[in-house]
């Protein structure tokens, strides 16, 4: 039986996502929706790492448009549940998940999300499906309101108000799929791991490839990497300490070599790097430092150093002008793409060498360009 599924994921990753649940062999594609990724698959709970959380599909009904006046009408996606059923699929996932437990509900929670100028709140259409849902299994409805996180054992609901159609999901998971094990330590500007699984996907990385992250950070890109390609080989570096803590903290076991050194004099051979995946310093939760601090384009020209020929990069950078920077830099993109995150409109570029930018730099090289700010301390 094929069970219809809605991975929610950042704006801009639908057809990453996508692309995951056909690569994998998940199911089937039935739509591609703002942030929404629709689905059946045969899995009730498909492994997806660039997507934020999957949902069973709950039901759906006309939008009740921008008014509180017609609030009263997402009752209906209560009735139209096949609660008994759903559970039954969440129940069973939970048996075979290693995450998360089987044990029996104790409450609801709703979590609500719509698109345009309305005059109700999330709150308002929260509660409005909470309640009705609440009534209709005979548990407690724990509402958002308050700013409170639902207590252990409650029961995830999720509603979406998209212009045309009101959907309900529920949750397949006891908690999120962006929230990754791994993450036992975390730093500013350290990166959301689906994006991070994203960049990686997108860098192509082959067995035996050496993947840098000139600025780990956390070590975020460098772990998903190396979960989805383990035989490749991994370095990271930061300036920060805490960073180089957090991150082998977070990489545990798992073959990826972290070392503190400034971005701007890496300690690698020339062409030694088959692609790079990196978050380089935006200027907004950390600052750029070190030799990054005065003469910001050495990391184009320590990124132009050692990437081999053939080499690769995958970069989020701020806005247009940062990759004009790439570009004189003597980089070409072969993909790049906005995405919302965090209240920023980022590009996820995907960079190779031109012809002139496989010369081999000199570290004696003036800087002539300039990288903006920082997402995390890189230099020190």
């Amino acid at each position: 039986m094929h069970t219809p599924l809605v991975a929610r994921c950042l704006r801009g990753l639908e057809a990453v996502v996508a692309s995951e649940v056909l690569g994998s062999g998940l199911g089937a594609v039935t739509d591609l929706r703002h942030r929404e990724v629709h689905f059946r698959s045969h899995r009730p709970t498909p492994p997806l790492r660039t997507a934020d959380d999957v949902f069973l599909l709950a039901a759906q009904r006309p939008d009740i448009g921008t008014t509180r006046q017609r609030l009263h009408e997402l009752t209906e996606l209560a009735r139209l549940a096949d609660t008994d059923h759903l559970l039954s699929l969440r129940h069973s996932s939970l048996r075979h998940s290693a995450t998360a437990s089987a044990r029996g509900i104790t409450g609801i929670d709703v979590s609500a999300s719509f698109l345009g100028r309305r005059t109700l709140t999330r709150y308002d259409a929260e509660d409005v499906v909470g309640q009705a849902l609440a009534r209709r299994l005979g548990v407690p409805y724990h509402s958002r309101r308050t700013g409170t996180a639902p207590p252990p054992g409650s029961c995830g609901w999720r509603l979406t108000l998209d212009g045309t159609r009101a959907t309900l999901m529920l949750r397949v998971d006891d908690r999120p799929l962006h929230r990754r094990a791994y993450k036992q330590r975390t730093i500013p500007g350290t990166l959301h791991p689906p994006l991070a699984a994203a960049m990686a996907t997108l860098a192509d990385i082959r067995p035996g490839h050496a993947v840098l992250d000139p600025c780990c950070g956390a070590g975020t890109l460098l772990i998903e990497a190396v979960l989805a390609q383990p035989d490749a080989r991994f370095h990271g570096f930061d300036l920060s300490a805490d960073a180089v803590t957090a991150a082998r903290a977070n990489a545990g076991e798992l073959p990826v070599t972290i070392r503190r050194s400034d971005a701007g004099r890496l300690p690698l051979p020339d062409d030694s790097i088959d692609r790079v995946l990196c978050n380089p310093p935006w200027g907004t939760q950390a600052h750029a430092r070190g030799l990054l601090a005065t003469a910001p384009s050495r990391w184009w020209t320590e990124l132009r150093r050692v990437l081999a020929p053939e080499g690769t990069a995958v970069l989020l950078l701020p806005d247009r002008e940062d990759l004009t920077t790439a570009i004189r830099h003597h980089f070409t993109p072969v993909h790049m793409q906005r995405l919302r995150l965090s209240g920023a409109q980022p590009y996820l570029v995907h960079l190779t060498l031109t012809a002139a930018g496989r010369v081999r730099p000199s570290r004696q090289l003036r800087p002539t360009g300039t990288l903006r700010g920082g997402g995390r301390p890189c230099p020190p």
